[in-house]
């Protein structure tokens, strides 16, 4: 029987650990560092700080321990905090060998270095094979055997449609993409929009301010994305505008939730206070922003969240700053291929 361990016990960890012990073809450990969230899992049968209604089942492992969890796991997945990926890779390397697959679940951009997941891996743990899943997937709808879809992406196609094949339930569809670079930054910038959406929404707008912010939104991820390399259909997927549609309208999204807080006034250590869990979408909003001006891409709604998140900006001059913009065209690429022929 294979082994998959995932390290990590948050919500989407968790999700992920009874969907494939469910299956009954894999042998499943899931690792948490917390010593008291591990003696209340084990007492409980319940992880009652991320999924208090799903039940741990029986046949599910559960341990504190690293180096014992790692042993014999064909895939160790990662379902940490993105600015976490880094630290914990290290605390693995050693004691996996290199050909474990690592499969990473988290969403974000690592501060300080602007790294996508990818590349943290290809850093730490050069010899292993990556697998990226994203899309939109929330971890409580997916433990509740909700019907979802995500996609498993690597540059190795085979270790792709492997982990496409070991993840795939009745209730879980994965598809394969090999653009990683695409796949990672959409996981990644959409918390940014959906930041955005929640602010909206806490100051009272309506369907057609988060209409327009979702469909600009996208259009700026994807001009940052070619710009790093990414292919423009991925943005346009499950890992793109799939991803962006659930995490702009669900009260499941910590970052709609955050930005909620955020356009009804509160601070930003109150909004965090009050989410308890980790906001991707605020790191990611400083990396953006930092990278945007590296590659020269103007990405107008993600520097007005920059400024209200980092500069204490007012939210509704940003709101008016987004609206007063100089006029252009909707499809600026097109106007200017057409203008040229």
């Amino acid at each position: 029987m294979d082994k998959i361990c995932v390290l990590g016990a948050g919500s989407f960890g968790t999700s992920l650990a009874v969907l494939l012990t469910n299956k009954n073809k894999y042998e499943v450990v899931l690792w948490t560092k917390d010593n008291n969230q591990y003696n209340e899992m084990i007492r409980t049968r319940k992880n009652e700080s991320y999924l208090k209604d799903i039940y741990l089942p029986i046949e599910l492992s559960l341990s504190n321990n690293l180096k014992e969890s790692l042993i014999n796991a064909n895939i160790i997945l990662l379902a940490v905090p993105s600015q976490a990926v880094r630290s914990v890779a290290s605390l693995i390397k050693p004691h996996i060998s290199d050909d474990q697959i690592i499969v990473n679940v988290a969403k974000g951009l690592e501060k300080g270095t602007g790294y996508r997941m990818s590349q943290i891996i290809k850093q730490e743990l050069p010899n292993n094979k990556y697998v990226v899943l994203s899309g939109p997937s929330h971890a409580e709808e997916i433990a509740s055997n909700m019907p979802t879809t995500i996609v498993s992406s690597s540059e190795d196609i085979k270790i792709a449609e492997y982990i496409q094949d070991v993840f795939s339930t009745s209730t879980l569809r994965v598809y394969t993409n090999p653009d990683v670079i695409g796949v990672e930054l959409g996981g990644a910038l959409k918390n940014i929009i959906a930041f955005g959406a929640g602010i909206a929404d806490g100051l009272g707008c309506g369907d057609n301010t988060k209409a327009a912010l979702m469909t600009r939104g996208i259009r700026e991820i994807a001009r940052l994305g070619i710009k790093m390399g990414a292919k423009l259909s991925t943005f346009s997927g499950l890992s793109g505008i799939g991803d962006l549609i659930v995490t702009c309208t669900s009260m499941h999204s910590r970052n709609r939730r955050a930005g909620i807080l955020i356009g009804q006034g509160k601070s930003l250590q109150e909004t965090l206070d009050e989410i308890k869990m980790v906001v991707e979408g605020i790191t990611a909003t400083q990396v953006a922003y930092e990278l945007s001006k590296e590659y020269g891409v103007d990405m107008p709604i993600t520097r007005e969240i920059y400024g209200i998140l980092y500069n204490q900006k007012d939210v509704k001059e940003c709101v008016d700053n987004l609206m007063l913009r100089t006029r252009t065209h909707e499809l600026e690429e097109v106007v200017s291929e057409e203008l040229s022929l």
